[in-house]
């Protein structure tokens, strides 16, 4: 019987395959980071009401964050835990992954799992970036 985590890691890995080459090119350039960024809150700001959307808006507001962080130089972040952040944000954003976001709550879905698989898989990097963010203010 599969789990729901050995599920979450299969959707992880698929979407590493669709998406792994666009990730990598935009890990290169800090402004297209900071492009994608800018297009989460965007999409955030468009869909906001969707109940499946509200429950990633935390997730994905942590992990702008975090990004903006690492490329000011205030708290860096390792290689793999930018990958699966651009990972999640550039899967967020498309309109065409697993399941297309036209398909309703069936197509934010895939956005919500993908988001919080790298969630789980981060999580020591989140929790330190917490207790960093913490200091700060």
């Amino acid at each position: 019987m599969t789990t729901l985590k050995t599920k979450a890691t299969i959707l992880l890995e698929k979407a590493k395959a669709v998406f792994g080459r666009q990730v990598d090119a935009i890990l290169r350039q800090e402004h297209k980071v900071m492009e994608v960024v800018s297009g989460v809150g965007r999409k955030l700001a468009k869909l906001g009401d969707h109940p499946t959307v509200r429950k990633v808006v935390e997730p994905l507001s942590l992990f702008s964050r975090m990004l903006k962080a690492h490329f000011s130089g205030a708290h860096k972040l390792s290689g793999s835990t930018l990958g699966l952040i651009i990972l999640a944000l550039v899967y967020f954003l498309s309109p065409f992954d697993l399941a297309p976001d036209f398909l309703g709550a069936l197509g934010f879905a895939d956005d919500l799992s993908v988001i919080l698989a790298v969630y789980a898989k981060i999580k020591d990097e989140i929790s330190e970036f917490l207790d960093w963010e913490r200091t700060q203010k």
